[in-house]
Parts: structure tokens; sequence; C-alpha cells
């Protein structure tokens, strides 16, 4: 009995090991099977995704419809198609500006900026009201920076639109806003992010003559503009901006040239008189200086110097100025028509220091920055240095040089040194230890005697120029008292140099 109930025992062990054998073998081919469908599946569904993509492209050879291109370049499309996402944004955003949105939500999101600003300077960064214009990279940068930080009031002026080729620096434009204003894609994409800002779009070219409608305080309370942000990037229009908030008493900041720099370390915040090696900056000083504005204007700029294997504006082809008029070949008059070098990320940093100047100017929080260079001293010093030169000069030529008085003052001598000079000697171009000095030997004669007896300096700014005090002391002798021609001293080059300057002078001169 006992061998009998053994071998039953044995049998029923080995069934039982069967069966969990055959049910792990199941499980495995079960597995198997399942991995293998969804494997096909996901294939199935990729080849399909690229075919229904490929064939969404029309062929080369096929009719297909092509919008309309802008004078401005961009695609026109038929109608003002928004996506459900966009729909969805303009319409919280207009509840939000209704105060259909909770404060509490909005304190949460601004916490970072409230703990640093304070209760108190928060409260004015969103009662704020901030003109931007120029929306490109520069432009669009400081926009966002202000709009995620707070500021409760933004118009933006800018005439033109999203290319393909802005989409390297700016700052929330995507390939679905090609095509479309600047400023409508900034209120776009940024109402998703603050949705309660308030945003005043105006697509127009900022002008002289529409100064003062495009900077008028905000229509429903009269609110005045708190800061204006120049980032435009043509001449006229930024001094006509610039000319026209420091005469009516506006808080404005300008960026400079962004194009051509790749060095972050070299942008500073600073007076205007002191923005350096920037011929954007030294255009825009030179015009302001014939308006009777040479400081008190806060600016963002690079002093980083161009050099070899640096990118460069390059001049246009021959061929372009054999087509005729080269303004002919703007979009628009005085605008540029080549391509300036941008690495995407400059015009960035100098959006982000504009930003971050406004608030803290509008906060209230310390900041000092990069004096002027308060070169006034030097100016008298060089003033003086001319002024006994020319005693000298109308001792050497038989006038009475008691009294004699110079038709130039500390400004004009400031414009030299800086915009025609740009601070460095025609000769050598040595910056230290300068001086200004007729260019040739007086003729004629120089002295004036004429007015109630007093002698009077003939000196013209044409007659100058601007040297070492060696060179200067050098240059009396051989040309001033001597007689020399200065092509006779100097090498082509010096004397090219001097002449190019001056008739560049004379240009701007014109336009005073």
């Amino acid at each position: 009995m006992s061998s009998w109930s053994s071998w039953l025992a044995e049998r029923s062990s080995e069934v039982a090991s069967s069966h969990r054998v055959q049910l792990a073998l199941t499980a495995t081919i079960s597995l198997g099977i399942g991995v293998s469908a969804v494997v096909g599946l996901q294939g199935v569904r990729r080849w399909y995704n690229i075919y229904d993509l490929k064939e969404s492209i029309p062929q080369l050879n096929q009719p297909h419809d092509v919008e309309a291109i802008n004078d401005f370049g961009g695609a026109v499309p038929e109608e003002n198609v928004e996506s459900r996402e966009d729909e969805r944004s303009a319409a919280l955003a207009r509840r939000a500006r209704l105060g259909d949105y909770d404060e509490g939500l909005i304190l949460e999101q601004l916490a970072r900026n409230r703990v640093f600003l304070t209760d108190e300077g928060l409260a004015k960064l969103r009662k704020a009201f901030v003109v931007v214009v120029g929306c490109g990279g520069v432009g669009s940068h400081a926009t966002a920076a202000l709009a995620r930080s707070g500021c409760g009031r933004l118009r933006l002026i800018d005439f033109d639109q999203v290319t393909l080729s802005s989409l390297n620096r700016h700052a929330v434009a995507t390939l679905a806003d090609v095509g479309t204003p600047k400023v409508l894609c900034l209120q776009r994409r940024l109402q998703q992010v603050t949705p309660w800002t308030n945003f005043d779009c105006q697509n127009q070219l900022f002008g002289e003559k529409t100064a003062r409608a495009q900077l008028s305080p905000w229509e429903s309370d009269g609110q005045k503009p708190d800061y204006v942000i120049d980032a435009i990037d043509n001449v006229n229009s930024k001094v006509a901006l610039l000319h026209y908030c420091h005469t009516n008493g506006l808080p404005v900041i300008s960026s400079m040239g962004a194009g051509c720099k790749s060095d972050p370390t070299r942008v500073f915040i600073g007076d205007i008189s002191a923005s350096t090696e920037d011929p954007l900056s030294r255009s825009t000083r030179r015009k302001l200086r014939l308006l009777g504005v040479k400081d008190g204007i806060p600016v963002v700029f690079s002093t980083e110097k161009s050099g070899d294997g640096k990118a460069q504006l390059l001049p246009l082809p021959e061929d372009e100025f054999a087509k005729g008029s080269v303004g002919e070949l703007g979009v628009l008059p005085d605008f540029r028509v080549r391509i300036l070098p941008v690495l995407g990320t400059m015009p960035a940093v100098f959006g982000l220091c504009v930003a971050n100047h406004v608030m803290l100017d509008i906060t209230g929080y310390p900041h000092d920055y990069l004096a002027s260079k308060a070169r006034t001293k030097m100016y008298d010093g060089i003033l003086g240095l001319l002024q006994s030169l020319e005693e000298r000069l109308a001792k050497h030529y038989g006038y009475d040089f008691v009294g004699l008085r110079m038709p130039v003052t500390v400004d004009d001598v400031g414009y030299l040194v800086e915009e025609v000079w740009r601070g460095k000697s025609v000769v050598s171009g040595l910056p230290t230890r300068l001086a200004l000095t007729r260019w040739r030997k007086p003729l004629g004669e120089w002295v004036d005697m004429s007015i109630l007896g007093q002698k009077t300096d003939k000196l013209q700014l044409d007659d100058l120029v601007l040297m070492t005090k060696d060179e200067m002391l050098k240059h009396e002798k051989l040309v001033l008292r001597e007689g020399m021609a200065p092509e006779d001293v100097y090498d082509q080059e010096v004397v090219a140099v001097a002449e190019r300057r001056w008739q560049e002078e004379r240009r701007y001169r014109m336009q005073r």
C-alpha cells in the first residue's frame, strides 16, 4: 500500500511540473507574439506617417497654391487663421486684461522678481508703460524680458515682418510666424506667457513726423510712457527718436550696433558720449551733436574692435552699383541694402541689458554703470594748447597776439576729437597727449580786427587736425612756420585719411 501511494505521488508531481512548464511556454510564446505585433504596428504607423507627409508635399511639376509675396519679402496669408492654441491664448488674455485672472497666480508667477524688487518695486513695474521701437533681435528680447518680469503696458512699434533670417535672433518667433508683422508676433506669443500684459501694437515705420503720435500717452487713461527703448538699426530714425525723447523729457535708452560683434564681455551700459568702436554709435553721436545733443542718453554698446578673421560688413558688389541708384535696392528709403553679419546671441545680450536697465530705473533699484568719458578736462587742455599755438603763429606773422579770440569752443574740441578724428592722431594713430593744430600754413589776413577793435582768429574747424603734442610741435616748425606743404612732410596714406575725414565732416555738416 505504501509503495502504491509513493508511485502515485511521483506521477502527480510530474504532471504538475509538466503543467507549469506548459504555462511558461505558453506565456513566453504569447509575449513574443505581442511584442512582434506591437513592433509591427509601430513600423506600419511610421511608414504611414512618412508616406502621408511625402504625399502632402506637391511635386515641382504639380500645380499648387502659392501665397502672395508682399513688399517686405514675407508671405501674406489669405485669411488670418489662428490655431486653437492661439485662439485660446487670445481669449484668456482678453479676460485677464479685464480682470478675470487670479491675482495670486500672477504674484506666484512673478515671485522671483517680487522678492528681488520688493513689493513696492514690482508694483511700479506692473503699472509701467514702456514703448519699444524696433522689434527685431534686440527689441524682441527686451520686450520678452519686460513682459515676463511683469511690465503692465507695452507699446510695440515696427514696420517690418518676420522673415526666415529673423529666426536666428528673434526671441519668440517660430516658422509659423514668418510673414506676419513682428509686433503682432510678439503679442501673440507673449500673451501665452503673461496674458495680463496690455499690448498696443503699431505696425508702422517710426519717423520724425509721426513721433508725437507714436510716443503719445496710453489712450484709455492718458498715462505717459515711463520709458522708451530704441532698438532701431536705421541711423535717421534712431536720431529722430533720441532727439525727440531728449527734447521732450522722455526717459530713453538706446541699443547701439550688435552686428559683427561676438564678445559679450565687452558689452557695456553708459552715456552715449562714452560709446566707442561702433560705426552706428559714431554716426548717431555726430548727427545728435548737430542737433545740440552731446550726452545725457544711456546706451548699450560694445567696445569690441574689428580684426583679422572677424565678421565685417562687406561692400556691395560692383554689378549692383552698375544697375543704377543703390538707394533703389532697399525696401524702404534710407534702410540698409546689405545683409549685416549677426551672431544670433549678441542681439539677445543687448536686448536683455536694455530691459535690465529699464526695470532697475523704473523700480528705483540701485545701479551704477560705466560713467561717461568725462573728458571735458582733456578738451579744456587741448583748447588751451590750440590757443597758445595760434598766439605763437600770430606773433610769428607780425600780429598783435594779446587778447586774440578764437571761434572754437570746448564742445567744438570734443566734437573734433571724438567724432571727426576718433580720438587718435591722424599721423601715428596714437590716442594719448593729443593736440589740435592747423593742417596748412595760414594764408591771407587770418586775424580780423574789424569788430570793435577785437582781435578775432578766422580759424575754421576744417583747418584743424588731431595729432600728439610732440607731432604738433614738429608740424608747427615745418609746416606752419617754414611753409612746407603737408604732402611733402607726410606719406600719402596720412594725407588721404585727413582728406577723407574732412569730406565726411562736410557731408554731416550739410545736414545741420
